[in-house]
């Protein structure tokens, strides 16, 4: 059972989010702040998404999403946000999370984002299409089996989503793959949210593959088509 963490200061947004969660088959856990998010994941290390709140009484949702990727960059993140500006947006993938909903939200568009990612989440290679157990490009390595990727041996750590990035080029050497094309792969065709989700991952990306991140080697852009791995 995929076990969520709710963080929400506000207790009557709170209870509303955790009642339909739990409707929907899920193992909640609630907070309402940063600090006690972290108390939570520090006793439940197994917690598989948390839904984090931006504007939080001490810790806000950025530095408490910072500091739970810094922990686990397996698990998924979902900001959950009134704000509308872009920078507000991208300043929470950047940290990290993996996706986000803007405030106010449909109960049933909350529930499709975590069924989404949980699918993701849980998404294990098919073994009995793909035969190898590692990809190669370079000086880059990808186990398909512990979904790892590998510079020079040294291992990469990486979140679901730019894993399956990463597994997504590593299938594609050479070719322009638009942002509509890595969402659909990555994120799924029911995906409901924009774009900017992909360019903000393979911001992320190029700050951990690329010696130069503002001269992407690795990682091209294809200007008017989208994003190239020239590993």
């Amino acid at each position: 059972m995929c076990k969520i963490l709710v963080c929400e200061d506000e207790l009557s947004i709170r209870s509303f989010v955790v009642l339909n969660l739990r409707r929907a088959g899920y193992e909640v856990l609630e907070a309402g702040s940063g600090e006690e998010v972290l108390r939570l994941f520090a006793a439940h290390p197994d917690i598989d998404i948390a839904l984090l709140d931006v504007m939080l009484p001490g810790i806000d949702g950025f530095e408490t999403c910072r500091r739970l990727r810094r922990q686990n960059a397996t698990m998924g993140i979902i900001m959950l946000t009134a704000r509308t500006q872009e920078a507000e947006k991208v300043n929470g993938l950047k940290m990290g999370a993996d996706d986000y909903v803007t405030k106010p939200f449909g109960i049933a568009e909350l529930l499709a984002r975590v069924a989404a990612l949980a699918r993701r989440l849980s998404s294990k290679p098919d073994t009995s299409v793909n035969l190898l157990e590692q990809l190669q490009s370079g000086q880059f390595t990808l186990n398909l089996r512990q979904r790892q990727l590998c510079r020079d041996g040294v291992p990469v750590e990486l979140t679901q989503m730019e894993y399956q990035i990463m597994e997504f080029f590593f299938q594609n050497p050479g070719k322009p793959l638009s942002r509509a094309e890595i969402l659909r792969q990555v994120w799924g065709d029911d995906y409901i949210g924009d774009e900017k989700v992909v360019d903000v991952n393979i911001h992320r990306l190029r700050m951990k593959i690329e010696d130069n991140s503002s001269q992407p080697r690795y990682i091209g852009t294809v200007w008017g088509m989208g994003y190239q791995w020239n590993g």
